[in-house]
């Protein structure tokens, strides 16, 4: 008679099926492991949140219309200044500070795109862009336009650093549009094919003019995305004026005319062409509003 002869079968079997179990339970192991980092990739790191402040909100208005100041391509000195805002941004959201990797890319000229990306939990949901700009046109400093957007864009990343959110969330920040001798149509072409890049945005947020009131005006030649932006107690749906109309002129109405679900968000109507824009904000009004922008960007990303 053989030694294992006399071996209960019960035993025979946890013999046999003790090491496929070890075989299987750690091959779930594995796959649990792999499919963790997958997902951890997709979250923000080292990324820290800033509580929107009306203080820091009149800091950082001072910085870019005083200490910058005339920003565009038109003239030696406001050409400087021009760099010098992209490269202050850059300081604000990049890794040493609120801990964004900031993506560049070349525009017409010489000035850069800028763009800091929230991952969301569904890195395949359509994502929401928020585009402001950094330029003025020829003898401004640029305050309503578009220091005060730019200022509310800046802040409204800050908040929302490091938070989990439903899809992606691109900031954007273009060297291009208040002035009129400018390439525009060339930068918001590029724009559009950076975004093409990406998933079908869900919408693209222009923000402009934040130092008006507290409360946003919501403004699209989009109706259909209008309906369904969540503005309900953060914003009015406002139809577009005759200044909306030139389509060379507004940076919502060209991507719209480029098949983008583009709307503009700001406080006011955009400004004439001879209206001054020398009148500095109340800090807490900007903060509001900014407030508001943060979270009108939450909703949109984390709506169905």
């Amino acid at each position: 008679m053989s030694p294992q002869s006399g071996r209960p079968k019960w035993l025979t079997l946890v013999l046999v099926l003790a090491p496929l179990w070890l075989i299987v339970s750690a091959g779930f192991a594995v796959h649990h492991r792999v499919t963790s980092e997958a997902s951890e990739e997709h979250r923000p790191k080292n990324q820290f949140s800033r509580s929107i402040s009306a203080k820091e909100i009149g800091d950082d208005l001072r910085k870019i219309t005083t200490w910058i100041g005339e920003r565009h391509p038109s003239g030696d000195a406001p050409a400087k200044n021009l760099t010098r805002a992209a490269s202050w941004i850059e300081g604000l959201l990049g890794p040493s500070n609120t801990g964004y990797v900031i993506e560049k890319k070349q525009a017409p000229l010489q000035w850069p795109i800028l763009m800091a990306k929230l991952p969301g939990k569904d890195p395949n949901k359509s994502a929401v862009w928020v585009v402001s700009t950094y330029d003025s046109k020829p003898g401004s400093n640029g305050i309503e336009a578009n220091a005060t957007g730019l200022i509310a864009s800046i802040a409204a990343a800050r908040a929302l650093a490091g938070s989990e959110v439903g899809a992606d969330i691109h900031f954007v920040f273009l060297p291009h549009f208040n002035d009129p001798k400018s390439p525009r149509l060339e930068t918001a072409a590029l724009l559009k094919n950076l975004i093409a890049e990406n998933s079908l945005p869900k919408a693209v947020l222009c923000v402009e003019a934040m130092g008006a009131q507290a409360a946003l005006q919501a403004t699209s030649h989009d109706a259909t995305l209008l309906a369904n932006l969540p503005l309900h107690d953060l914003a009015t749906a406002v139809e577009p004026g005759p200044a909306c109309l030139d389509d060379d002129k507004d940076l919502a109405s060209v991507l719209f005319e480029m098949g983008l679900p583009a709307a503009r968000i700001a406080t006011r109507p955009p400004l004439a062409s001879d209206e001054p824009d020398d009148r500095m904000p109340a800090e807490s009004t900007i903060a509001q509003s900014a407030i508001r922008l943060t979270e009108l960007i939450k909703r949109c990303v984390n709506a169905r």
